[in-house]
């Protein structure tokens, strides 16, 4: 088996990268190591499935270790551009938003109402934005916002 490892070398460096990018894979892109190293491998048998290096251990594991300090000094800032944690703003373009209807509840900031709309039995919520503490029942209101199951109301004036 050695043998054929050895002599197959090219091959052997491809299917070690595969193997670390699935270990990445199942690990959950956590490590980064696996990647890299990775991609390291991938770099290294397609080097010596062209020629370009030779088919020995040396070469091999040299060239692992160099692509995948290049790959990594260069793909770094990219990925983790791609991490950044900000938070995306809240996409307000529901066609609900704008819709008005009679509170049959009342409503405040801490205790919410209800309305049955199109087969859903929503949660309305007062907006804080509006100034006001609390709204009757019998006012009407617009959807300033919408959430899952949520309607973030303001009154008419």
């Amino acid at each position: 088996m050695m043998d054929y490892i050895a002599s197959h070398q090219a091959e052997f460096w491809l299917v070690a990268g595969v193997a670390l990018l699935a270990l990445e894979v199942l690990i959950g892109f956590a490590a980064g190591v696996f990647l890299f190293a990775g991609l390291g491998a991938l770099a290294s048998g397609l080097l010596m499935l062209v020629g370009i290096l030779p088919e020995t251990w040396i070469a091999g594991i040299s060239a692992t270790g160099v692509s995948a300090g290049v790959l990594a000094a260069l793909l770094w800032q990219p990925l983790k551009k791609l991490q950044a944690n900000a938070v995306p703003e809240k996409d307000n373009s529901s066609d609900l938003v704008g819709h008005e209807f009679v509170l049959t509840t009342d409503v405040s900031l801490t205790v919410p109402g209800q309305l049955q709309y199109s087969g859903v039995s929503w949660r309305i919520v007062l907006d804080p934005a509006c100034g006001l503490k609390e709204l009757s029942a019998g006012q009407t209101v617009k959807v300033s916002s919408v959430d899952v199951g949520v309607f973030k109301v303001t009154p008419l004036v």
